[in-house]
């Protein structure tokens, strides 16, 4: 997360990816508000932070891509990404609002999802009772039944890719992370 790179960021023109225009025009300082001090999570090549979107003061996830850290390959497979969640609308698939990209950096704006990994989940009880498997793996039955109903396969579902939307034990669970997706 480099502050100089989101001070002189300017998009190009809109691009339509799939179904939804992701890809937005401006400044993304203009329209959210990223704060540097809380970290949601961090990968190889990207950091998430909260950020809160100015006109509604409603909060987001923001991953933070430094395209120079990936290879040719990685950023075939994030556009790709990209493109698949432009597609897809599910209430069990974290959404994908939008995304800005400049000088190097990727900006993605998703759904921000407060409740944990279905993993952190069941290291949390002690017996993790076949009733509570059941009732989470319904709605996760019905977002894959739906990818394949538009010719899409998640290809990585595994705990730490299903998220809850907040802390609370009956919070609504969605998949996430559809980098290796086809």
């Amino acid at each position: 997360y480099i502050r100089d790179k989101i001070i002189i960021c300017k998009m190009d023109n809109t691009e339509k990816l799939g179904k939804r225009s992701l890809k937005k025009e401006g400044f993304i300082e203009d329209f959210y508000l990223i704060e540097e001090e809380e970290v949601l999570g961090e990968g190889a090549s990207a950091v998430v932070r909260k950020g809160i979107k100015k006109d509604t003061g409603e909060a987001y996830a923001i991953k933070i891509i430094d395209k120079e850290n990936l290879g040719e390959n990685e950023l075939e497979s994030l556009y790709n990404e990209l493109k698949i969640m432009s597609i897809i609308d599910h209430p069990n698939i974290v959404r994908v609002y939008e995304y800005y990209e400049c000088h190097g950096v990727i900006f993605i704006v998703m759904e921000l999802m407060s409740g944990g990994e279905l993993f952190d989940r069941i290291v949390e009880y002690e017996h993790y009772t076949e009733k509570q498997a059941a009732e989470s793996f319904i709605p996760i039955v019905d977002a894959v039944r739906y990818c394949h109903s538009l010719g899409i396969v998640h290809r990585d579902l595994k705990p730490e890719n299903l998220l809850y939307a907040n802390g609370e034990d009956n919070a609504l669970i969605k998949v996430s992370d559809f980098g290796l997706a086809k």
